[in-house]
């Protein structure tokens, strides 16, 4: 014979003993337990529903964080694409070394003046044009035998 309980429904569950504790309604009149200021006391920002804007608990605020001063871009800054002495290597001696050249051999990227720095050594003689030269880039081509040309 087989068993004949009862099939399991939805209606049948409900949850455990306890589980579940009603709400506290607050603030829903004078007879009841927590009517007129519903356990939040008298006045002062904390009886009242809401908290000024950019308030975070406590924690200073995001807004005093950051820093204050943010610095300053220049709009007339005068970008440069970077080639190193050293790098210059990979022409033959006493070739002509110009922008158009390096950019060709990949040494520089983007478009714009040129200035050479002094990073490595040069062993080989050559006439660099740039738009900027720093002092000891300038001295370290000349005491190769090279010259240097100011666009």
């Amino acid at each position: 014979m087989t068993d004949q309980r009862e099939q399991l429904k939805l209606h049948h569950l409900s949850p455990a003993p306890g589980s579940k504790k009603k709400r506290i309604r607050v603030g829903r009149g004078e007879g009841g337990r927590r009517g007129k200021t519903a356990g939040r006391g008298t006045k002062g920002l904390k009886a009242r529903n809401s908290l000024r804007p950019g308030f975070e608990g406590g924690q200073t605020p995001l807004a005093m964080r950051i820093p204050k001063l943010k610095g300053f871009n220049n709009p007339n800054k005068e970008e440069f694409a970077i080639v190193n002495v050293g790098a210059l290597n990979t022409f033959r001696a006493g070739s002509e070394v110009t922008p158009e050249k390096l950019r060709e051999q990949g040494l520089i990227r983007h478009r714009g003046r040129v200035k050479v720095l002094a990073e490595g050594d040069l062993d080989k003689k050559l006439t660099v044009k740039a738009h900027a030269f720093s002092g000891s880039a300038r001295r370290k081509i000349e005491d190769a035998g090279g010259t240097v040309e100011v666009l």
